[in-house]
């Protein structure tokens, strides 16, 4: 049951329905509630998940390894404003554009004790 069909069981059965200013807070109540209920769990997080990404788009430098859209991997020789040059064989380099970068593989680091 939602919020608003229990306020209006409660005013019938006091027998009385809400006035001008409590019927229209009870309409909007529920869509502003799921406004931001969609807000707080979908919204918001992908803003920032979008924020970061771009963040390490932009933050991409030379000797990084990379995962483009296509799934294609290599490794970062040469960056500009909107490219960059990836090495993806010996001797085969390729420009892509930073947007369809979709990830910077983080180096796989051994512990000390191994």
């Amino acid at each position: 049951m939602s919020i608003l069909s229990i306020n209006l069981m409660f005013a019938a059965a006091a027998g009385a329905q809400p006035s001008g200013i409590a019927a229209f807070l009870n309409t909007l109540f529920l869509p502003i509630a799921l406004f931001l209920i969609f807000w707080v769990l979908v919204f918001r997080p992908q803003s920032k998940r979008a924020k970061e990404h771009k963040a390490e788009i932009m933050a991409i430098k030379k000797g990084d390894d990379i995962i483009t859209g296509g799934g294609i991997r290599g490794r970062v020789v040469k960056v500009t404003d909107d490219e960059a040059e990836v090495e993806i064989a010996q001797g085969v380099k390729v420009r892509v554009m930073k947007s369809t970068i979709s990830t910077v593989v983080k180096p796989n680091v051994k512990p000390a004790n191994d």
